[in-house]
């Protein structure tokens, strides 16, 4: 009779599945990049209040917000090959949908997604910025963008790490759904292991053990950063107040 719970298969499966680490960090930490990045402008641009723009950027973090990630994924998948051959041959040239790699289509979906949360986290850190501080760099002469660079964002990220720490943690386990896009991470080599010993449970609990290693580990690193781009002020009184 076969075991109801293997524990000894959870351990062994363990190894393998830690093989496509390499993956699901790759396109964590480049997703996150790129929603960083986009997600900063896109709260500037609403900071700023700029007219129209800042009407189609709430549409999009309106839009982005309320669809499921793994729709996302597979409309990156399908869609933009369909639109990439549209233009290809809107120009007499030949598309291969093989020239492009399923990773550049979770990258791109997963950015985007990211970029809807991140916006709105940097929109607030930016808020929290004193309006004094602006007003006397602009007394200084520097324009918007030498503030921003100079005073404003040093403070922000300060703000923002948190938040952006929890959604690197929330992406780390969205690329759980990257075999949408046919890549091969740590979760679609369980469900590989899994069909072939028919052992999905074992693989699972393997899979959970995993990402929850990853995120502890992450957490430290986050609280590390955080200690490091502290105001010496706050460090003290952080340390008064213990």
């Amino acid at each position: 009779m076969a075991k109801l719970f293997d524990f000894q298969a959870v351990w062994k499966q363990i190894p393998e599945i830690i093989q496509y680490l390499p993956v699901t960090l790759e396109l964590a930490i480049i997703s996150m990049i790129v929603a960083v990045v986009l997600g900063l402008l896109l709260a500037v641009v609403k900071m700023k209040k700029i007219p129209v723009l800042s009407q189609v950027i709430n549409l999009y973090i309106s839009i982005i917000r309320g669809t499921p990630i793994i729709v996302q994924l597979y409309i990156a998948y399908f869609g933009i090959p369909m639109i990439t051959k549209y233009i290809y041959m809107q120009q007499g040239l030949e598309y291969q949908a093989s020239d492009t790699s399923g990773m550049v289509y979770a990258i791109i979906a997963l950015s985007i997604n990211e970029s809807a949360y991140i916006a709105e986290i940097f929109r607030g850190a930016l808020a929290s910025v004193g309006v004094g501080q602006i007003e006397a760099a602009n007394a200084l002469g520097m324009t918007y963008f030498q503030a921003l660079r100079r005073i404003i964002l040093p403070e922000t990220m300060t703000v923002a790490l948190p938040g952006l720490g929890n959604s690197f943690i929330g992406l780390i386990k969205g690329t759980s759904l990257a075999f949408t896009c046919a890549i091969v991470e740590m979760t679609a080599q369980g469900k590989i292991i899994g069909g072939r010993s028919y052992r999905y449970f074992e693989v699972y609990v393997s899979l959970a053990l995993i990402y929850w290693v990853i995120t502890l580990i992450v957490e430290q690193l986050i609280k590390v950063i955080e200690k490091k781009l502290q105001i010496p002020d706050q460090v003290k009184m952080v340390e008064t107040e213990k």
